[in-house]
């Protein structure tokens, strides 16, 4: 207790009424929770197995147990565990009630596809996995197959049929999934009374850390079990974040913590508001994005650390410039001493990462990629590749057995077998292709079907390298992504697994754009991607203890660096073009927790000109870069007209027009402005939220007559 704040102590000494532990980035949480677990069953003479506490990881379940255990021995017999963790255990006791078998197994998510096609079997194998995922964010909202607000998770009329037939299989099979490790033992509770009142009695004290990390069913499972409405509730204590919820797409809802006060009654709030990772610059700089947002609970930060460095903003022309800005930073660094480690560069898009790769290797600055594979080193870059490799060489087998099939076209291994063996062989002196040999030998009609779309793919894909191509070669590699049939492919798993292997795709595009629409084009292109593959595979043989850290912004909560570099702080780039509202807030909030991971310095950069979907593009910085202090940062670079620290005080536009002001439109009713950003064009733009559900753009100087402000 000795090495406490004051803050931290409240938390810790607390008992009776429910408790929030508004934790903010840096401020000690883990130590509160473990030393209040400590607490409890020391000071308080609480019974060690009566004490619940549950987090999101096995991680950070295994580091709280082991900590609290340190500084009291009896907290092994307290269950610390995951949230689903304890779910299993829950329903291995209860499996009768439930209607599962108490050996039950997990199913993962190819599993919960595979009974999809097995409970439906009109669906094809990518129809059943955006089912399988429908119906998993359905149970992480509580919602069963009767459920009325079904409809908000999928609108198809034929979905809750879907999802019946897929639990009534799951029910036969007496095996559970994922979701059910949360909505069974909530609707266990909630429909026994007996299982109710026994879980009452058994914890007394229930803990939750992350909380603003939780889901809907994780919320209704903690009340139920709390007891809080029935007047014999267990002491429950959260600790968590609202301006770190930042997996609203996993399911997360900031309503939970927002929220909490009410739904458990009498609440005390302790704010932990005393940071010691980061100087008092980053905390300010930090304070002043993150208080924009409107959903939140309000705290300030203040470091125990004291005064360091001003954050740094950069404006680069473009994002070449921007690697190197960034390498040479780093070189420069690590000649005066500093190491490698030190550094960490953060982005928005796991495909922002290959542009570093590349200057990194060239440069044999040493770097470890955090949270995803090297940028060729993904699935879906290496299919493209061996589709190009393909087309440049007819002849190349490995290629061929990768991607003939992929997406299925009927192709399967003996088939592929048999046209590789047909192909090798020799007919009047005449090597045939991989893509001729076929012709000469027996095949099913699907297979057959399959191979001539095949084909033709890639016999129009080759027709447009000409060797007099004024084009770019990146228009043949958006061609062979579609007509591949991968981008339809893998957009499909974007939905589901809010995976970013479209986002690479493109990436792959924007490199392509220094070549030409040619053979030689093309040639020098793979030349280019395997000098950098070969670059990768001599890095990865040496284990490379002192590397830069390259992470999204999402890799980095609970992590922390030395000297932090935020990278493409562009409209468009971040925040997405497509957020608004809450959306937007959760954005920021992502740009909060990159911000807070530096505790020495911190550096923002923003280019003039970024390559996207193969074309280049003029950017705007970031609107939160604007909402930024100017005074706390110091600006390297020319300044955009969008940056003008006056711009905003001196234009009766900018300031009449401003973000949360309610206007009336008279197409589109009444709503309020969500976002507002000068152009790369220099043309103030605001974007409104109407009433109605709409959102759209407008240009104030040029339509104020009809875009009134609400007085």
């Amino acid at each position: 207790m000795d090495v406490l704040n004051p803050e931290q102590k409240n938390a810790v000494v607390h008992e009776g009424s429910p408790l929030l532990i508004l934790a903010g980035a840096g401020s000690g949480k883990t130590r509160v929770i473990t030393t209040k677990i400590a607490y409890l069953i020391s000071e308080k003479h609480v019974d060690p197995f009566s004490i619940l506490a549950v987090t999101f990881t096995k991680k950070a379940a295994n580091e709280m147990k082991e900590r609290a255990v340190a500084l009291e021995n009896r907290a092994q017999y307290a269950q610390i565990r995951t949230f689903h963790s304890w779910g299993s255990y829950f329903l291995r006791t209860h499996a009768l009630e439930a209607g599962i078998d108490k050996n039950f197994t997990v199913y993962d998510d190819d599993d919960m596809t595979t009974l999809v096609s097995k409970a439906v079997p009109s669906l094809s194998k990518q129809q059943a996995s955006l089912a399988a995922h429908k119906i998993s964010l359905a149970k992480d909202y509580c919602y069963t197959p009767e459920s009325e607000e079904l409809y908000k998770i999928s609108e198809d009329p034929q979905f809750p049929a879907l999802y019946d037939a897929y639990e009534k299989r799951l029910r036969e099979t007496g095996n559970v999934d994922f979701g059910d490790l949360i909505l069974l033992p909530y609707l266990v509770l909630k429909g026994n009374d007996a299982i109710r009142h026994e879980m009452h009695r058994r914890y007394r004290v229930i803990m939750v850390d992350e909380y603003q990390d939780s889901n809907v069913a994780q919320f209704k499972l903690l009340h139920a079990l709390s007891g809080v409405d029935e007047g014999n509730g267990s002491y429950v204590c959260v600790v968590g974040d609202d301006d770190q919820s930042i997996y609203k797409f996993r399911g997360a809802d900031i309503h939970n913590i927002l929220n909490f006060q009410n739904q458990f009654p009498n609440t005390t709030l302790v704010r932990l508001e005393t940071n010691y990772r980061s100087s008092s610059e980053i905390l300010a700089c930090a304070d002043s994005v993150v208080k924009n947002n409107e959903g939140r609970l309000g705290k300030t930060l203040v470091s125990a650390r004291g005064k360091g460095k001003r954050p740094t903003l950069v404006f680069l022309p473009t994002q070449e410039d921007e690697t190197q800005f960034c390498a040479e930073m780093i070189e420069q660094a690590h000649v005066k001493g500093t190491p490698y480690s030190d550094w960490a560069i953060l982005y928005r898009t796991n495909a922002q990462s290959l542009g570093f790769e590349s200057e990194f290797l060239h440069r044999k600055i040493p770097y470890v990629l955090v949270g995803s594979l090297k940028f060729y080193e993904r699935e879906e870059v290496k299919d493209i590749l061996a589709w190009v490799s393909l087309i440049a060489n007819p002849r190349d087998e490995l290629a061929f057995r990768r991607i003939v099939n992929k997406p299925a076209r009927g192709i399967g291994n003996t088939s592929q077998d048999k046209i590789v063996a047909a192909s090798g062989s020799l007919i009047d002196g005449t090597e045939k292709s991989l893509l001729d040999g076929w012709r000469s030998i027996k095949l099913s009609k699907k297979c057959v079907e399959g191979l001539t779309a095949f084909c033709d793919a890639i016999t129009e894909c080759r027709s447009m390298l000409r060797d007099d191509a004024s084009e770019k070669l990146s228009l043949f590699m958006e061609a062979v992504i579609k007509k591949s049939g991968l981008e339809e492919h893998y957009a499909a798993q974007d939905e589901i697994a809010g995976t970013q292997k479209i986002s690479n795709l493109q990436e792959l595009i924007n490199t392509a754009v220094q070549y030409s629409c040619s053979m030689k084009g093309l040639l020098d292109f793979m030349d280019h991607v395997q000098l950098d593959r070969t670059l990768e595979n001599e890095d990865s043989d040496s284990v490379q203890k002192d590397s830069v850290t390259l992470i999204t912004l999402h890799n980095t909560k609970g992590l922390e660096f030395s000297r932090v570099i935020i990278t493409g702080m562009e409209s468009g780039i971040f925040p997405r073009e497509d957020k608004s509202s809450e959306e937007l807030e959760e954005e920021r909030r992502l740009f909060y927790v990159g911000i807070t991971r530096a505790q020495n310095e911190l550096y923002l950069t923003s280019c003039g000109l970024r390559r996207l979907y193969g074309r280049t593009n003029y950017m705007s910085p970031s609107p939160f870069l604007n909402e930024i202090d100017k005074q706390l940062i110091r600006v390297i670079g020319d300044k955009p007209f969008s940056f003008s620290a006056d711009s905003a005080e001196t234009d009766p536009v900018v300031k009449r027009y401003r973000k949360g002001v309610q206007v009336y439109h008279d197409d589109y009713g009444h709503g309020h402005i969500v976002h507002a950003e000068t152009s790369a064009e220099g043309e103030y733009v605001v974007s409104v939220q109407f009433e109605t559900g709409g959102c759209k753009k407008f240009l104030p100087k040029y339509q104020s007559k009809s875009l009134l402000v609400e007085e």
